[in-house]
């Protein structure tokens, strides 16, 4: 909702700025469908050159995110801890009954309680080949901790391939106006034995071409870039957290305060309430 919003507003202030103070419409309006053809499709098709097919589909993906936001929302986090939670005491408790849970957590009833988590690959292969690792007595928790950051630092580089690629493509864009100025400026020389009033014409078409670059650039693609990479951000914390619980559990604290280490590092607008959290947890315990 703030995302449209903040596109009303942009139209709104530019355009209607600009009749405020006695322009007119009509000169941009004829010069617009031809410079967006030439800017437009000139940044569609540097952009399908320059990235892969796979970031073409994330950034068209992204364009959703934009708007509705990250994924993962405070219940989410309150869930992630439950299902910690239950994994942790489990382990504990029985081992061999963990594998069952961690080699196929398709099949897991633990992982079915918490079905929006199940359905992320990277966060259930987070938590199955931490645990399963920590099953093989590879248990030092600091080495598990830089494996599970370069691990996260490499996941959060491959979902930024849409940042990156959005981001060229702002900085890209004006240049690509100044092609479209280039343009109407040879169209305007080609016309110079025209009258005053048509060679006017001509060369606010030819200025709508820097300005159209320029404010997709600043007004559309790098607002959306920005905002992408906020959200892709905030989404990378969900797996940090899967990180500080399962180190701490290394650590052999007990689970209730793995639990809580996992929650003091949750980013606050996403935190449980600490009363929330145990009534949560009371009812996972006693559901099992």
């Amino acid at each position: 909702m703030t995302g449209i919003i903040g596109i009303v507003l942009i139209f709104v202030m530019v355009f209607g700025g600009f009749l405020l103070s006695g322009g007119q419409l009509s000169s941009v309006a004829a010069a617009l469908p031809f410079e967006m053809m030439i800017i437009g499709g000139a940044a569609t098709g540097a952009f399908i050159i320059a990235n892969s097919g796979a970031t073409i589909r994330q950034t068209g993906r992204g364009f959703v995110r934009v708007f509705r936001g990250p994924r993962w929302l405070p219940d989410d986090y309150r869930d992630l801890l439950c299902l910690l939670f239950e994994l942790i005491r489990l382990a504990r408790a029985n081992p061999v009954a963990l594998e069952e849970h961690v080699e196929r957590p398709g099949e897991s009833a633990i992982f079915a309680r918490y079905p929006k988590i199940a359905a992320d690959p990277e966060a259930v292969a987070l938590i199955c080949d931490t645990l399963r690792s920590a099953s093989m007595n590879y248990d030092d928790p600091h080495q598990v901790e830089d494996v599970l950051e370069k691990r996260i630092e490499s996941h959060q580089h491959e979902v930024m391939h849409a940042f990156r690629a959005l981001n060229a493509t702002a900085d890209a864009l004006p240049a690509l106006g100044i092609v479209a100025a280039v343009l109407g400026v040879i169209k305007t020389m080609a016309s110079i034995d025209q009258p005053p009033e048509v060679l006017g014409r001509l060369i606010a078409g030819a200025l709508v071409g820097t300005f159209l670059g320029v404010f997709l650039a600043y007004g559309f693609v790098a607002p959306f870039a920005a905002r992408l990479r906020a959200v892709l951000e905030d989404e990378t914390h969900f797996y940090r957290l899967i990180r500080e619980v399962l180190v701490a559990n290394l650590h052999q604290h007990p689970p209730q305060i793995c639990i809580e280490v996992g929650r003091q590092n949750t980013p606050g607008h996403n935190r449980p309430g600490f009363n929330d959290l145990e009534e949560a947890l009371k009812a996972t315990r006693d559901a099992a």
